[in-house]
């Protein structure tokens, strides 16, 4: 799909990855850009078209749908990250918290636009995954539970949305150079430009998957080529850190 020319809507675009797609659509050649953030206040940027969007409320979600008939490219950015193992206390709460956002929110905004794209020609929609859609971080479960629902809805909607000339294009990446990803490890991350840019070549390539960073390719190899391996590795950085 050519961007030049389109309208986009992002999801939780005032900070972090959600900027970075901002710009990468812009700097692609998007005619407008539409910034979905709860408070549309923290959207700096005057290039940007801000709109109130907590994507877990269904009438700031209707009310979007209304608001934005033009969007030709969703992409669905917004998610939440609690960090919590299924054992926690308090991880059943803290699992719907994370699926409200991350699966509900997306698909909720996936049907009250698939209409809009349609009647604009199909259009596409851009689901924001992870690596741990394909395996389970013990230290953030509850997280991958519900990147795993958020992958099963992306491949259904892939395969009912065909039909309307709807493209689906779900975008996986290991832990990202954000405020979300700080909270989880220390180690190296990717910068979320890289991801924009990853997308925004997937988008134009007519990709149905990004693998975004090194990391994405790596476990895409691993959870294929030996999932037990993967699995037996888990257990092992699981182990470790609770004895120490």
């Amino acid at each position: 799909m050519n961007i030049k020319g389109k309208t986009a809507l992002v999801t939780g675009a005032n900070r972090g990855l959600g900027s970075a797609f901002t710009q990468a659509l812009l700097d692609a050649g998007a005619a407008k850009v539409y910034a979905g953030a709860r408070d549309p206040r923290m959207v700096k940027d005057p290039r940007m078209t801000p709109i109130r969007l907590d994507v877990t409320s269904s009438a700031n979600v209707a009310a979007a749908a209304a608001t934005c008939g033009d969007v030709d490219i969703l992409i669905n950015n917004a998610g939440t990250m609690l960090a919590k193992t299924v054992m926690s206390e308090d991880s059943v709460e803290m699992l719907k918290r994370e699926m409200d956002v991350n699966v509900l929110g997306m698909l909720a905004m996936c049907k009250a636009f698939a209409p809009v794209l349609a009647r604009n020609g199909g259009g596409v929609i851009v689901n924001m995954l992870s690596v741990v859609s394909w395996y389970v971080y013990p230290f953030n479960s509850t997280y991958c539970a519900t990147k795993h629902a958020a992958l099963a809805v992306t491949d259904g909607l892939r395969i009912e949305l065909k039909a309307q000339g709807t493209r689906v294009l779900g975008v996986y990446a290991g832990f990202i150079d954000t405020e979300m990803g700080a909270s989880l490890s220390s180690g190296p991350k990717t910068s979320p430009h890289q991801v924009a840019k990853k997308t925004i070549e997937g988008i134009l390539g007519a990709l149905d998957s990004v693998l975004a960073d090194e990391a994405a390719e790596r476990l895409w190899r691993a959870v294929r080529q030996d999932p037990a391996k993967l699995h037996a590795q888990m257990q092992v950085i699981w182990d470790e850190r609770s004895a120490s």
